[in-house]
C-alpha cells in the first residue's frame, strides 16, 4: 500500500495510507491528508489513482508544489518522490512504512533519527546534481563533519593503477570551516585505515589513545587522537576507498548508532562517487582520443601504423595527378574511404565522385548502367539515360568490386579507358569522358588473370599505382582508436547510454582477428549500443567471450602449422611442381611429401599423387 509521509516542524513524522482513488491534501480538516502549515493551501493538491500509476495535481492554481525541488503542477510520482508544499515537506512511498520509532526503546531520541534520515535523503539529492569527483567528495565530508560533530572528514581512494594491494590515498579532506586540510594524510591513522582495508568493515575508537587495538599504533600516540570514525567505500565487494572522521578534542563522541548512520551513507555515497570516478575517467579517455584522433586521422580516414602510413604517403603523391589507382584489400577495409579521398584531395574535388558497385548490378543491366542507353534501346527503355561514365564527367569514377565484371563488359570498359569515349546502349555517337578512375577489389586478380577471369591488359590499365590496405588484424592499436572513435559516433546517433569500453573489452578487440576489419567492428558496436543497458561495454556485449577467441596452440604445433601453410603457398605458385618447390624451399622434396601427407583436403591433380611430367 502507498504512504503518504508529512514531516512537522517538531515531533514525529505523521504516516497516511493512500488507499482510495483519490486522496486531497491540503490545510482544510476536511482533507484526507490534515497538513497543518500556515504556508499550505485549505485544498493545496490531490493524488489520484487509476489503478496503476498515482499522478499528483493542482487544487489550488497559486500554490507553490515543488517535486524533488521542481516546480510541478502535475507529476506520475514514483517512490522515493518529495514533495513540498509551501514550507512543508511530504515523502511519497509506494510500500507500507514502519514509524522511525522503536517503541521497544522509548528513550530512543526520535527527533534526532529522523533528522538523520532527512539529512541523508537531502545528502542524497545533493551528491546525485554533481558531476566533478573533487566537489562530490568535498561536499560530501562537509555533511557528515556536521551530521557527527567530527572535527575533521577525509576521502582516501584506492589508486586502480596500484593494483589489488594499493594503498588508499587522500583525494579529499575538509575541518569543521569547510576548508581543505593542508597535509590531510599526517592528521589521519595508518594503522585504522589499513584494517579497514584489509577486513572491509566499518571501525569505530571511542579513545584511541587507551584503545587496546589501537593505542600503541605510532600514529596514534603521535597524533594524540581521540574520537575516529572509519568506513569503507566498497563496490561490487571490492574497496575503492575509505571516509575517515575523527576529533581530537571530545573522547567517547561516536556511537555505534553514528557508525551505522556513517555506514550507510557509506554505502550511498559508494555508488555515486564510482559514477562520477567513471564519468571523469570517461571524460579523460575522451579528450585522450579526440587528442589522438587529430594525430592519427588523415582525413576521414584512421590509422597510425607503419602500413597505413605507406598508404598515406602514396595517396597524397598521387591525388593531385589523373593516373588510374587500384586498391587491393580484404573486404571492409576501408576501400572506399581512401578512394573518397583520393578525389577530396586531387583537382576534381569540385566535381562528382560517382560509386559503381560492379558486384551488385545485374549483367544484362551493367552496360546501360556504366555507358548509359537511348530510347527505345531495349525493351522498357521508354527514355534516353546517361550512364555512370557520363554522370562522373569531369570528377571521379570509383569502379568497386572490379573482379565482379563479366569478360565482356571488360572488354568494353577497357576500350572507354582507353579513347575516352563511350557509346550508349543502342546508339552509335561517341560521347566524350573527362574522368579519372579509382577502382578497389579484395580479389586477387593476378589470380584471375591466370585463371583467364581478368583481362590483362584491362589491369594494367587500372593498376598504375596500387594501394593495398592491411587488414585490421596487423594494424596494432590501429582498431582501439577505431573502436572509441565508432563508439563515440554512434552512440549520439543511437541514442545510447554506453560511454565506453571495459578493459576486457579493450582487450578482446585487440586480440581477435576480425576476419570482416572495420565493417564488422562498427556493426558489432552498434549492435551492442543498442542492446546494453551498460555504461561500459563488455567482451560478451560485443560477442567476444572467451570462445570467441583463437585458442592458444603450443609454439612447436605453430611454426608446424605455418610451414604446412607455407609450403603448401609456394607449392601452388610453382602449380604443383613438388621438385622446384623443394628447391625454391631449400628442402628435401621428401619434405614436400611430408606436408602433403598431413593435408587434409587433396591437392589439385599435379599436387598430389604420382608425379607429373613437370616433376622431371
Amino acid at each position: 500500500m502507498a504512504t503518504l509521509r508529512y514531516f512537522p516542524p517538531q515531533g514525529q513524522p505523521v504516516l497516511v495510507p493512500i488507499h482510495k482513488p483519490l486522496t486531497t491534501v491540503g490545510r482544510d480538516l476536511g482533507n484526507d491528508v490534515h497538513v497543518p502549515d500556515p504556508s499550505v493551501s485549505d485544498h493545496h493538491i490531490q493524488i489520484v489513482f487509476n489503478g496503476r500509476d498515482f499522478q499528483l495535481e493542482e487544487m489550488d492554481r497559486v500554490a507553490e508544489i515543488l517535486v524533488n525541488g521542481k516546480k510541478k503542477r502535475r507529476a506520475r510520482l514514483v517512490h522515493g518522490d518529495r514533495i513540498q508544499l509551501g514550507r512543508a515537506q511530504l515523502g511519497f512511498s509506494m510500500m507500507s512504512e514502519l514509524p522511525l520509532v522503536d517503541d521497544s526503546h522509548p528513550e530512543q531520541d526520535s527527533p534526532n533519527v529522523l533528522a538523520s534520515v532527512r539529512r541523508m535523503h537531502a545528502f542524497s539529492e545533493r551528491l546525485m546534481t554533481m558531476t566533478g569527483v573533487d566537489e562530490l567528495l568535498e561536499a560530501m565530508l562537509d555533511d557528515l563533519i556536521e551530521l557527527t560533530g567530527a572535527a575533521r572528514g577525509v576521502v582516501l581512494l584506492v589508486d586502480p593503477s596500484d593494483g589489488e594491494q594499493g594503498s588508499p590515498r587522500v583525494r579529499a579532506s575538509r575541518n569543521v570551516k569547510r576548508e581543505t586540510i593542508e597535509d590531510a594524510s599526517g592528521a589521519i591513522s595508518d594503522s585504522i585505515v589499513r584494517q579497514v582495508v584489509e577486513t572491509k568493515r566499518p571501525v569505530i575508537v571511542s579513545d584511541a589513545l587507551t584503545d587496546t587495538t589501537f593505542g600503541k599504533s605510532e600514529s596514534v600516540i603521535a597524533l594524540k587522537l581521540s574520537s575516529v570514525m572509519c568506513v569503507p567505500l566498497l563496490s561490487q565487494g571490492e574497496i575503492i576507498g575509505v571516509i575517515y572522521v575523527g576529533n581530537d578534542e571530545v573522547k567517547h563522541l561516536f556511537h555505534r548508532e553514528q557508525l551505522d548512520l556513517l555506514t550507510i551513507f557509506a554505502g550511498q555515497a559508494s555508488l555515486i562517487v564510482q559514477n562520477a570516478m567513471l564519468l571523469s575517467a570517461l571524460r579523460a579517455d575522451q579528450e585522450k582520443l579526440k587528442t589522438e584522433l587529430l594525430d592519427k586521422r588523415f582525413g576521414e580516414i584512421i590509422g597510425a601504423c607503419p602500413s597505413m602510413m605507406e598508404v598515406f604517403r602514396k595517396l597524397q603523391k598521387v591525388a593531385a595527378t589523373d593516373i588510374s589507382v587500384l586498391i587491393t584489400g580484404e573486404t571492409g577495409t576501408g576501400k572506399e574511404l581512401i578512394a573518397r579521398e583520393l578525389h577530396r584531395r586531387s583537382n576534381r574535388h569540385d566535381g562528382p565522385f560517382v560509386v559503381v558497385n560492379c558486384g551488385a548490378i545485374p549483367e544484362n543491366l551493367m552496360e546501360s548502367e556504366m555507358f548509359g542507353h537511348v530510347r527505345g534501346a531495349f525493351t522498357g527503355a521508354v527514355a534516353s539515360r546517361p550512364g555512370k561514365f557520363q554522370l562522373a564527367d569531369g570528377g571521379t569514377l570509383f569502379l568497386d568490386e572490379i573482379g565482379e565484371l563479366t569478360l565482356q563488359l571488360q572488354v568494353k570498359l577497357l576500350r572507354a579507358l582507353q579513347e575516352r569515349v563511350v557509346y550508349r546502349v543502342g546508339d552509335s555517337k561517341p560521347e566524350k569522358c573527362d574522368i579519372r578512375i579509382v577502382a578497389a577489389t579484395n580479389r586477387v586478380l593476378e589470380e584471375m588473370i591466370k585463371t583467364g577471369e581478368f583481362r590483362e591488359d584491362l589491369f594494367y590499365r587500372l593498376n598504375v599505382v596500387n594501394l593495398w590496405l592491411p587488414p585490421l588484424r596487423e594494424r596494432g592499436d590501429d582498431v582501439l582508436i577505431i573502436a572509441k572513435a565508432l563508439l563515440s559516433k554512434y552512440a549520439d546517433e543511437l541514442g545510447s547510454g554506453v560511454r565506453g569500453f571495459s578493459p576486457q573489452a579493450l582487450a578482446a578487440i585487440k586480440k581477435h582477428a576480425w576476419p570482416g576489419n572495420i565493417r564488422q567492428v562498427e556493426n558489432r558496436i552498434k549492435k551492442a549500443l543498442v542492446l546494453c543497458d551498460k555504461a561500459l561495454l563488455q567482451p560478451e556485449d560485443l560477442d567476444l567471450g572467451p570462445e570467441a577467441m583463437e585458442p592458444i596452440v603450443p609454439l612447436e604445433k605453430a611454426k608446424e602449422d605455418f610451414q604446412r601453410r607455407y609450403v603448401l603457398d609456394v607449392l601452388e605458385r610453382n602449380n604443383g611442381n613438388r621438385t622446384q618447390t623443394a628447391r625454391d624451399l631449400g628442402v628435401d622434396p621428401r619434405t614436400i611429401f611430408r606436408y602433403l601427407e598431413k593435408e587434409q583436403n587433396p591437392m589439385p591433380s599435379g599436387a598430389a599423387g604420382a608425379p607429373t611430367d613437370r616433376d622431371s
